[in-house]
């Protein structure tokens, strides 16, 4: 049974983009190992405070990594 955690900023993703993020991986997951994975695949979608998130040593927050994505 696998068990895929993705974390993203609170807020990041639409309950729509969420729920294509999991589909996606699911069939990721599926394709990669077996078809009968498929329904006994488990992904989880944390969303993650602002300032709770680090790299580098930085705390950011969703405005960075939207700036960082821009670049």
């Amino acid at each position: 049974m696998p068990l895929i955690e993705v974390k993203v900023f609170k807020d990041e993703l639409s309950n729509e983009q969420s729920s294509e993020l999991i589909t996606r991986i699911t069939d990721a997951v599926a394709e990669t190992t077996s078809e009968k994975l498929r329904d006994v695949t488990w992904v989880i979608v944390n969303e993650v405070n602002d300032g709770h998130w680090g790299v580098g040593g930085n705390a950011l927050g969703l405005e960075d990594v939207k700036k960082i994505m821009a670049s």
